[in-house]
């Protein structure tokens, strides 16, 4: 017992005796870590994102007239349009009985597009014409009548002069051949009304028949066999047109210039058409007539352009960008010197002046910021008159906080 009490007490703590020292070696290890690590984030936001930039859009500066010895004085855009059009239709009201036509395909002038249900037609036209036979049955009754009756005077007045017959008898025969010549004047009108009515039946006959007006390419087909078609818009379920027909050697284009730039545009000026389908084909032509007219609502003017080239590529409601050269100068008269064109959203303001920023620096990751004189608009361009050249890359929609010298990051060049 005596030892299992001692044994005890060996077990208890003795709270008297001095701690031990303490360590701060885990404390260095921690703050050696965190400098490393803020050495490492330093030397990371020097080398990445320092050299980051801004990301921006640029497009090349182009020369203006490159490559052709006029200029262009003015951009617009329009559609294709064709002078000479026309939606088909019957003269009369009727079902359709045949229609052979389809989209895309080529007629000639009087070319037969469609037939209605002549039932109608072929009813007045044989009633005219039986009308008619009558009539000429009539004439030539009156006429024998007549030449009967002529005789019978002719004859009682060679009677009466030798008193054979009484005066009255040659009265009352002469009475009977005049009443046979009015007779005859008569029935000749009937047989002439007659033959009227038969030749209106005939049209109505040729009516029945739909034939193109014009040669052209068919863009459209409006009837069916079986529908009814009418030249007038009755409404329900009536067609009015058989078919469209466009007249493809009288396709123009039709552009809108706005009020402040119609005075560079004159009659037959050259121009240079691009439709948007086919943007690397340049269609030579030239300014029909301005129409004298403007637009309220738009303030715009439209301008009549003729294209020199037929394609069957061309077709009515095509997109197109016009551009409007300006006409070759004397030979006499002193060279003008010309801008470069540039993207409008590449123009800002600094400080009250015109300035666009230009690529620069050895790994084109700067920007130079660049005073500009701007000159007339090119549609979605700008003239520049100078400080920026030919082939320099400019950015677009610079952001309000880039400044020269700025660091950048392009992100794709579109040429201009």
């Amino acid at each position: 017992m005596n030892n299992s009490a001692d044994l005890l007490k060996e077990l208890r703590i003795d709270r008297s005796a001095p701690p031990p020292p303490t360590s701060h070696r885990g404390l260095w290890i921690a703050l050696a870590a965190v400098a490393a690590l803020l050495v490492l984030a330093l030397v990371a936001w020097a080398v990445f994102g320092r050299t980051r930039g801004v990301e921006v859009r640029t497009a090349t500066v182009a020369a203006i007239g490159n490559g052709s010895s006029s200029g262009s004085v003015l951009d617009a855009t329009g559609y294709v349009v064709a002078r000479r059009m026309a939606t088909v239709s019957a003269k009369i009201t009727g079902k359709v009985r045949e229609v052979f036509i389809e989209e895309g395909m080529k007629v000639e002038e009087g070319q037969v597009m469609a037939t209605l249900d002549p039932l109608d037609a072929d009813a007045e036209r044989t009633l005219a014409s039986a009308q008619h036979s009558a009539a000429r049955s009539q004439v030539e009754s009156v006429r024998a009548q007549l030449s009967e009756a002529e005789a019978n005077a002719r004859r009682l007045s060679t009677l009466v002069q030798q008193q054979l017959v009484s005066k009255a008898q040659y009265d009352e025969a002469v009475a009977a051949r005049d009443s046979l010549r009015a007779e005859l004047i008569t029935s000749e009108r009937n047989a002439k009304v007659a033959s009227d009515r038969l030749r209106i039946a005939d049209i109505g006959v040729d009516n029945t028949i739909v034939r193109a007006p014009f040669a052209g390419v068919i863009t459209a087909k409006a009837a069916q066999p079986g529908e009814i078609v009418s030249p007038l818009a009755t409404g329900g379920f009536t067609r009015t047109g058989i078919g469209t027909i466009v007249d493809m050697d009288s396709l123009e284009v039709e552009v809108e210039v706005g009020e402040a730039f119609i005075g560079r545009v004159q009659p037959k000026m050259p121009i240079e058409a691009m439709l948007n389908a086919y943007p690397d084909w340049k269609i030579p032509g030239e300014v029909i007539a301005i129409i004298p007219a403007a637009d309220r609502g738009k303030a715009t003017v439209k301008v009549r352009v003729a294209l020199k080239q037929k394609d069957a590529r061309i077709v009515p409601d095509m997109g197109v960008s016009v551009r409007f050269l300006q006409t070759e100068p004397p030979k006499d008269a002193a060279p003008v010197a010309r801008g470069v064109r540039v993207p409008a959203s590449a123009l800002t303001q600094r400080d009250g002046a015109d300035v666009a920023f230009a690529i620069a620096g050895e790994d084109a990751d700067r920007v130079e910021l660049r005073t500009v004189k701007t000159g007339r608009s090119l549609g979605d361009d700008r003239e520049v008159l100078s400080g920026l050249s030919a082939g320099d890359e400019v950015v677009l929609d610079p952001p309000a906080e880039l400044d020269d010298g700025a660091r950048v990051r392009v992100a794709g060049a579109t040429a201009q």
